[in-house]
């Protein structure tokens, strides 16, 4: 079998486990500030699809944006309806990351720490998973055709992961089982901030879908901002994100 054909068929297998939904900003006291210069992708970490080729939607650029929570520097938050991650730098600010969530039935909530962290990671699918699709492969070596990218951060006590994506089209979406994925730039932007022991809260998918449908002037608004603002100060010290 030829390599062509080997990669095609491990980004077929990623391709059955893809949704289409999109989301828009909810929490949006996290308010963007200018976006960062970002190297072009290199070739290395270039997609085998047309389709992946297309850049990504500017809203999931990586970018510096406000942040006015109470979370230490260093910390994650999976913002899960608005496809959104921050990682928080300090003095009012979080770098934001476009990312990929789980597809309907397989979003989930918490806050749990960054356990290990790999470069080009191996690719094992768990077993509720080959129950699903038993046709994928049961270990996929690291390399630019492995569903999980250049970089993958564990999170202890889960079977999840922040980690690449092969198929970088799919960021903005709800398509996996539950980890959360960036594009490999970002996932590796990401990989060399963070520590292990990292604080990483996941928000749970509660947007209705008629706030996921509201354009970015409204979105930034500032009465949105402050309403958006108290639900988060809020439910922050239940620790029930």
């Amino acid at each position: 079998m030829s390599r062509s054909v080997t990669l095609a068929a491990l980004i077929g297998a990623v391709a059955l486990s893809c949704g289409t939904a999109r989301a828009e900003p909810l929490f949006a006291f996290l308010a963007p500030a200018a976006p960062t210069q970002l190297a072009p992708q290199t070739a290395a970490l270039a997609p085998a699809d047309d389709e992946d080729q297309a850049p990504v939607d500017a809203r999931l650029r990586r970018q510096i944006v406000n942040y006015s929570g109470h979370e230490a520097p260093g910390t994650i938050i999976v913002d899960t309806p608005n496809t959104y991650l921050y990682y928080v730098l300090g003095s009012g600010k979080a770098m934001r990351y476009g990312i990929g969530v789980g597809r309907e039935g397989f979003t989930w909530s918490g806050v749990k720490t960054v356990e290990r962290k790999t470069e080009w990671p191996d690719w094992y699918p768990p077993s509720e998973m080959l129950a699903r699709q038993p046709y994928l492969p049961r270990m996929t070596a690291g390399g630019p055709g492995n569903p999980l990218g250049a970089r993958a951060m564990y999170i202890a006590g889960t079977q999840y992961r922040i980690h690449g994506t092969n198929a970088p089209s799919t960021i903005g979406k709800q398509v996996s089982s539950g980890c959360i994925r960036l594009t490999n730039e970002d996932v590796i932007d990401l990989f060399d901030r963070v520590q292990i022991g990292a604080k990483v809260i996941v928000l749970p998918q509660t947007a209705s879908a008629k706030s996921r449908q509201g354009s970015m002037a409204h979105a930034y608004a500032p009465a949105l901002q402050s309403r958006a603002q108290a639900t988060w100060e809020t439910i922050r010290p239940s620790g029930r994100y």
